[in-house]
């Protein structure tokens, strides 16, 4: 399997929580008690995340039918 990095945004809430939000995967948060554990659910979360997506992306396969040009007033 390959090893995927993602960037990972981690802020502290007003109550000492660590939040992280993963840019690249819209909607993949998690939080923790220290840094640490955040790193830990992140992680988690992301591979969830891409489990998640590789099946809808299964689910929506859809076969090539042509290119078009739509004309439209702007």
């Amino acid at each position: 399997m390959k090893v995927k990095k993602f960037d990972v945004i981690v802020e502290k809430d007003e109550c000492g929580w660590f939040i992280g939000s993963v840019p690249a995967l819209p909607g993949c948060y998690s939080q923790g008690k220290t840094e640490k554990e955040l790193l830990e659910n992140i992680k988690e979360a992301i591979e969830l995340h891409l489990e998640t997506l590789e099946e809808v992306q299964k689910e929506q396969e859809s076969k090539f039918v042509a290119i078009k040009k739509v004309a439209v007033y702007a």
